[in-house]
């Protein structure tokens, strides 16, 4: 099963992690910054929470003018 990288995150201590997402299973995965996945299921859904919020925001400025 092949995950393209949508998003890349940072949490406050610096570290670096990729949210990845595959289209035919629908199904997100969140990995180091080496590309292993977390095991730490607790932090992979806080990452992809706070992902999520900021995709959002994101989509909301877009259509907006910016002065």
């Amino acid at each position: 099963m092949q995950f393209e990288v949508v998003g890349l995150v940072e949490d406050e201590e610096g570290h670096a992690f990729a949210v990845c997402y595959n289209e035919d299973a629908d199904e997100f995965v969140v990995t180091d910054a080496k590309g292993k996945l977390l095991e730490d299921t607790a932090l992979a859904q806080e990452i992809l929470d706070d992902f999520f919020v900021l995709a959002d925001e994101s989509s909301s400025t877009n259509g907006e003018a910016s002065n």
